[in-house]
Formats: structure tokens, sequence, C-alpha cells
């Protein structure tokens, strides 16, 4: 059986806009939560995107509800497949990537493994996944679930959540939280910069941390 669902509201545009400007490892230094696994890694190097999820979950073998996913797809949505707990079929390659770019989809992210790396390379498409594999899925209409609340990466991703990914990993956001996220990690980075600028010009890095200051204060006790 299938659970199909509505295409979720995009999130604000002006609040993506934020976003786009956000490193993901910017906001691990204050939040713990919404990091997908660190095996879900970038198959095309820096790419940042930012977009709205759209979420489909698919039996191990099997890809036909991603492939009727693809045709819902709008400009800035990113589709985000939980695998199920299979490891071993590749249920995106080229064929979806050109589907999905055709639709204007800025990403995909899959909780396995992809194949067709060189198509993925020639389209220039995003892709965050679990590595390679040549095995890959078939029509097999086991059924599945569309834009309903998956998990992907260790994270709970709900359809229309707010998703940002970089060369450091993939961060789920819900959409209330993401304008504060993205103002709070600009104002952070901004902040990083000038500690980098004055390091650059003679200053120690344990001292305008405030490091140091810890480390003597624990060597005097």
């Amino acid at each position: 059986m299938y659970t199909i669902n509505d295409m979720p509201a995009p999130v604000p545009p002006a609040h993506l806009d934020l976003l786009s400007g956000v490193e993901t490892a910017t906001v691990g230094h204050w939040r713990l939560f919404g990091f997908m696994h660190h095996g879900i890694q970038p198959l095309l190097r820096g790419k940042r995107v930012v977009g709205t999820a759209v979420t489909v979950a698919i039996p191990g073998p099997d890809s036909t509800l991603l492939h009727h996913a693809t045709g819902l797809l709008r400009p800035g949505d990113i589709l985000v497949v939980d695998r199920l707990g299979d490891d071993r079929h590749a249920c995106w390659g080229g064929g979806v990537t050109v589907a999905a770019k055709a639709a204007g989809a800025v990403a995909g992210i899959v909780d396995g493994p992809c194949t067709d790396l060189a198509e993925i390379e020639d389209s220039d498409f995003p892709i965050w996944a679990r590595g390679i594999s040549p095995i890959t899925t078939r029509l097999y209409d086991l059924g599945g679930g569309l834009n309903i609340p998956v998990a992907c990466g260790g994270v709970v991703v709900m359809p229309g959540d707010a998703i940002l990914a970089d060369d450091s990993g993939v961060l789920v956001l819900p959409r209330a939280e993401v304008e504060a996220v993205a103002r709070e990690a600009l104002r952070r980075q901004e902040t990083g910069r000038e500690r980098e600028l004055t390091v650059k010009h003679g200053a120690k890095l344990g001292e305008v941390s405030g490091a140091s200051r810890k480390v003597l204060a624990r060597g005097a006790a």
C-alpha cells in the first residue's frame, strides 16, 4: 500500500535566503540536534543548498514511489529518501537525477547508496548519500510513503522542514526555527571572521578564545 499526502507548503523564501549564507558547522557550535549522521556525505563537493523537505520512504529493492515523487517536485524542493534500513540497493541514479533537476528540485538526500556517479556529476546536481552501489532498485510496486515523517541519517524529517546541506553535512530545521537559527549563525560567522583576522595579525588563538585563561587557571590551582 501507498500513503500519499499533499505536498508541504514551501519554507518562506526570505528564510531560505538567510539560511543560504549559513554553514552547517557554525550551527554545530551550539546546536546538538537535527544533524544527520556523518555517514551521509556529499557526492559533489563544494555545494551548499537550502530548500523545503519533500519526504519519501521506500522499501529495500523498490523505487516505484520515488519515480512517482519526482513528478511532483517543485522548484526549491529537496527530496529526502528514507530507505527503511536498506543499505544495499541504490535507489537514486542518473534517471532520477535528471527528473529531479528538470522539476526544479535543488538536491536529493538518500539514507543509503546511490549509483551512476558520472551521470550525477555531469548533471551537476547535489546529492548527499551513504556512498555508491552498483546494485539498483526495481519497479516492484511494494508500496511506501510520500510526505510522511521519515528517518534519514538518524534524524526525523517532517515534510516541509527546512534543509541546509554543505560539505560538512546535513541539517534539518523545523520551519518555525529557521529565521532565528540563521540569524544567530550569521552573527557567529561574522564574529569568527573578526577573530580569524585578529589571529592573522599576531594575536594568540587561546587568548582570543579564552582557552588559555582556562588552562592557566586550572594549572595554577
